[in-house]
């Protein structure tokens, strides 16, 4: 059994996984509570499928980009099941997580984290073999330039409030299509999914050298490579 972990920003999330697909999920709207709410939704999932740190083959859990806070939280509590059980340990992107959930779609899609402060954090992806392929590098930007780049019909998806919304539609036209905002939650259901691929590959990462990713916040607007920073 796989647990997956995403405190990466306000949109939480935790589940259980394992040859059957997802056992359990649980999604919230955290107040930047992670600490406090992370560890009894987790125990709360577990005992109500029977399960035990005991059953864990490893845990799966969103490296960033996202809020400062929040991903320390998720990596802590990762790197302590993983060392204490002798589990694998699998970073995952945030971005790899929220395009997980709409593969199967045939137009681009441009993936989205809001990080506060009139700040964003975006991704392209282009389906291929029946995954989703980068064709970018997370790129840290503003809200006017969310829609930069966009020269042909697009799915949008991920943190999208109404107004930017309106915004991204306003801008481009026809060439928006906005997820509907059920398609649109991050979920971790989908971050275990990807973690159970890896972990059936016989893959793992050192719990010692597995860090968040953070963007240089002077980028902004940049195809800036990430920052990362020990935790």
């Amino acid at each position: 059994m796989l647990l997956a972990l995403d405190t990466a920003t306000r949109q939480a999330s935790v589940a259980l996984y394992d040859e059957r697909g997802v056992r359990a999920e649980t999604n919230w709207l955290s107040a930047d509570n992670h600490s406090v709410e992370l560890m009894p939704r987790v125990a709360e999932m577990m005992a109500q499928q029977g399960a035990t740190p005991a059953d864990l083959r490893g845990v799966a859990v969103a490296i960033g980009p996202g809020s400062f806070t929040g991903l320390r939280i998720g990596l802590s509590v990762a790197k302590g099941l993983a060392v204490g059980r002798g589990i694998a340990i699998l970073g995952i992107p945030t971005l790899d997580v929220l395009a997980q959930a709409l593969v199967g779609q045939r137009m681009p899609l441009r993936a989205i984290l809001d990080i506060g402060r009139g700040r964003y954090v975006i991704a392209d992806y282009r389906l291929g073999r029946d995954q989703w392929q980068r064709t970018s590098k997370d790129r840290l930007v503003t809200r006017e330039q969310v829609t930069a780049g966009i020269r042909e019909r697009t799915l949008f998806a991920g943190e999208i409030d109404e107004a930017l919304g309106r915004m991204i539609q306003s801008v481009l036209g026809s060439n928006a299509v906005l997820a509907s905002p059920a398609a649109q939650l991050r979920r971790a259901g989908f971050l275990a999914e990807l973690g159970w691929a890896r972990l059936e590959r016989d893959e793992r990462d050192d719990p010692a050298a597995l860090a968040p990713i953070y963007l240089h916040t002077h980028a902004v607007g940049q195809s800036a490579a990430p920052v990362v920073e020990c935790s």
